[in-house]
């Protein structure tokens, strides 16, 4: 559920295009994310990182967008997100005692440290070459295609990078111990 809420901007951005087009999707984009980022504040009382990243680079590609009635600005902010990601994770292993994906799910599973760092690596790549291949499309390819590359292509390749990192965790899970002991 949390992914399809957080994907909530980028489906109602698509379905808008299909309907209208460019400009329309993007004032609606921006609706979408301050729309989501009230709702979970409204819900958690504190907000999410990753919707006031989102919401603050709608509000200013989206904006110039708009603005300037120029649809290169939209196309950047996927890139944008992608590489500040990328640069959160690469940064962790310089700040703190543990990379980012360990803050983010060493409550839930158990590795040794060497498998958190490898793991933290490969999302720093991955949002790089998502912010690459994300331009790649937005510059060789149809508007058309890039909003479907934004939703479809973007969404699989992240689902599809998730499976493989759990099948690489699962090699180097730490079994948890008995907290009474073996009997």
């Amino acid at each position: 559920m949390k992914l399809l809420y957080d994907f909530f901007p980028i489906l109602l951005f698509f379905i808008a295009y299909k309907v209208y087009d460019i400009y329309t999707a993007t004032a609606v984009a921006i609706a979408a994310a301050f729309v989501q980022t009230g709702f979970y504040w409204l819900k958690h009382r504190r907000f999410e990182n990753t919707h006031l990243l989102t919401l603050g680079l709608l509000v200013v590609f989206g904006g110039l967008t708009l603005a300037l009635h120029d649809p290169v600005f939209i196309k950047w902010k996927p890139t944008l997100v992608n590489w500040l990601f990328a640069i959160g994770f690469l940064g962790s292993h310089f700040v703190g005692r543990k990379p980012l994906v360990e803050r983010m799910m060493g409550h839930a599973v158990t590795l040794p440290a060497p498998v958190w760092s490898r793991l933290n690596q490969a999302w720093t790549w991955f949002f790089v070459a998502m912010g690459a291949l994300n331009l790649y499309v937005a510059y060789n390819f149809s508007e058309d295609t890039w909003v479907n590359f934004k939703l479809f292509g973007m969404l699989g390749l992240t689902l599809a990078f998730v499976i493989a990192q759990s099948l690489y965790l699962s090699r180097h899970l730490v079994p948890e111990q008995d907290s009474e002991g073996d009997q």
